[in-house]
């Protein structure tokens, strides 16, 4: 997985009914680009260091692959 400030970091939920998170990624800790991250939630607001798990995935900002998304585990 790898990440530009500006992309969006999305978590699935694995339980029926609950929502999934989204937030803008905010920092990136390595020059690669990948995790950890600190991401601004769109629900709440609050930055944290993320560390994504098999159920996120990254959806590039235009300019970083527009549209392109990545899952964890995908080779890139």
């Amino acid at each position: 997985m790898k990440a530009s400030i500006g992309d969006r970091l999305i978590v699935e939920s694995a339980t029926t009914g609950v929502a999934r998170r989204d937030g803008e990624i905010v920092g990136v800790h390595h020059a690669d680009g990948t995790p950890p991250y600190d991401v601004r939630w769109s629900d709440t607001g609050h930055v944290s260091m993320v560390f994504p798990g098999p159920d996120a995935h990254v959806h590039h900002y235009a300019g970083h692959g527009a549209g392109q998304e990545e899952r964890t585990g995908t080779p890139a």
